[in-house]
């Protein structure tokens, strides 16, 4: 195997992991939102967003990655969950 494939292979191990996390992260989620509705609260929570947003712009600035672009990927991410708390 090439370097090149080598490289790959990891990239694709870190992918499966990513998606296992999301998993992971969405199933959570589910569960919060069934909370949320037991409670009478709102499945928007504007201010944890506004948190988490913050936290991840700072870990991204802190590991040399572009804050903008990590924020846009949790954007995603926090609409995906969302979603699935309706």
């Amino acid at each position: 195997m090439g370097q090149i494939d080598e490289m790959r292979k990891k990239i694709d191990d870190i992918d499966e992991q990513i998606i296992k996390d999301l998993l992971e992260r969405i199933e959570i989620c589910r569960v919060i939102g069934e909370l949320k509705k037991q409670q009478g609260k709102p499945i928007q929570d504007r201010s944890r967003e506004t948190h988490v947003f913050s936290k991840v712009r700072a870990q991204a600035e802190k590991l040399g990655l572009d804050p903008a672009q990590i924020e846009s990927i949790y954007h995603e991410i926090v609409n995906m969950c969302s979603n699935v708390q309706q």
